[in-house]
């Protein structure tokens, strides 16, 4: 049990520690991190990120070689220099909004989509699913649909219409699978 007192007391004088070395030199810490950011959030992380390496580094603090604000600042420095490296080591991010398109779909959401789309299509009538696969599968129009199944345009038209209504109460709510524009 003594251990654990110890321990304790070790714990809390640390805490103190960085207490301490956060209200002698935070101020510094914090106006050199914003200097080299140009940000006032990414400075606040970056002292906040130098304190916790500070604490688990107490033993180079107090070895009583070289300033602690020194060691400090230069830790800072560091952790602003890392971050702007693997910043620029990765491709940019592109924030999206509803005013920006993605640039490009996600091949998973691609599948999902075609998987539901085929459980969808094979919901309906088999009249119903000839028709839409002739017309959006195989692009073809109303008038050589017909002719390839030997039916009418207007039946055509009649069963596409149909068969679409059918379709989109087979989606889950807000799932457009690029059908807009779809009659």
């Amino acid at each position: 049990m003594a251990g654990f007192s110890t321990r304790r007391r070790r714990e809390t004088a640390d805490e103190e520690l960085v207490r301490t070395l956060f209200n002698e030199h935070g101020k510094a810490m914090l106006a050199y991190a914003t200097r080299l950011t140009g940000d006032r959030a990414s400075a606040e992380d970056v002292v906040q990120e130098a304190l916790v390496r500070a604490w688990r580094h107490l033993e180079d603090l107090s070895n009583g070689k070289g300033s602690v604000r020194g060691w400090l600042l230069t830790v800072v420095r560091n952790i602003v220099t890392d971050r702007a490296r693997a910043r620029n080591a990765r491709p940019p991010e592109v924030a999206e909004s509803e005013t920006t398109v993605p640039v490009e779909r996600d091949h998973a959401d691609e599948v999902v989509d075609t998987m539901v789309v085929l459980q969808a299509l094979h919901r309906l009538t088999p009249e119903h699913r000839v028709v839409l696969e002739q017309i959006y599968l195989e692009g073809r129009s109303v008038a050589e649909a017909a002719d390839v199944l030997g039916i009418p345009p207007g039946t055509v038209k009649s069963r596409s219409h149909y068969g679409l209504r059918a379709l989109r109460e087979h989606f889950p709510a807000g799932r457009h699978l690029g059908m807009e524009g779809v009659a």
